[in-house]
């Protein structure tokens, strides 16, 4: 851990091509985020994780046409994800971790539609270390907690995780086929799980919990033959759980917390 603190300094106050990867993880830094950052052209991650910026969501970072990575996880970030009617922007994003903030309103869902990186199996070359790894930086593993077990994967990562999101999961979360990760647990989201997120055919993670999601888990998430760990817990969902495959190696704590 670093010691600075402040106002992030403007990087690329010209519009400056070299800059590739910045990482201002675990700093002090306050205040919003310098908008000169949409300068750097070809930034293909951007690391703000575990500071104290106060802003809301930098839509304007939509035009860097190499963004692979992007975590403002453990901020102070808030306020509504407005709807994008541009289909580039984020088009290039692989990781994308917002989780401890403030966010509010609806899923972005056009946003979903947009993130095309995430939409096309493939061996992924830079990935994330996320919080719960005594360093973060970006190498060929990505680790993970869930239910308080590290998770080493390779792979693409969505957490959305502790805001204040509501209303339901669209089902465009389903076009991502190439996630190893959906994260949108610690919200205020209702409706039923998708079905759609049975495509999600790379999944190795999947955590829903402690939302006010309603219905039965849908079937189709007994195709998601790679999924390692589920976690639907404290939720209002209802009905049997779907048998075999993976399902059939998930502990009931994956399930607690439920109406029945």
């Amino acid at each position: 851990m670093n010691n600075f603190h402040g106002n992030i300094p403007d990087f690329c106050v010209e519009r400056d091509p070299k800059l590739r990867i910045l990482n201002l993880n675990n700093n002090d830094f306050d205040g919003p985020l310098p908008k000169s950052l949409a300068n750097c052209l070809r930034l293909e991650v951007l690391n703000l994780g575990n500071n104290m910026i106060n802003d809301t969501f930098p839509h304007w970072l939509g035009d860097l046409p190499w963004l692979r990575v992007l975590v403002l996880q453990s901020n102070y970030f808030h306020g509504q994800i407005a709807h994008s009617a541009n289909e580039s922007y984020f088009s290039t994003l692989q990781i994308l971790d917002l989780s401890h903030n403030k966010f509010s309103g609806f899923l972005p869902t056009t946003y979903f539609t947009n993130f095309k990186g995430t939409m096309y199996l493939a061996n992924v070359p830079m990935v994330y270390i996320g919080a719960s790894a005594d360093q973060h930086y970006y190498t060929e593993s990505l680790v993970v907690t869930m239910k308080g077990v590290d998770i080493m994967l390779e792979g693409i990562l969505m957490d959305m995780s502790s805001n204040r999101f509501e209303g339901t999961i669209p089902e465009t979360v389903g076009n991502l086929i190439s996630l190893d990760v959906l994260n949108f647990s610690h919200n205020h989201l209702t409706g039923h799980i998708p079905s759609s997120l049975g495509n999600l055919a790379a999944l190795e993670s999947l955590d829903l919990s402690c939302n006010k999601l309603v219905g039965e888990i849908p079937s189709e998430l007994t195709d998601l033959n790679f999924l390692e760990v589920i976690n639907l817990s404290e939720n209002q969902l209802v009905g049997l759980i779907p048998q075999g495959k993976q399902f059939n190696t998930f502990l009931n704590d994956s399930y607690v917390g439920n109406t029945g």
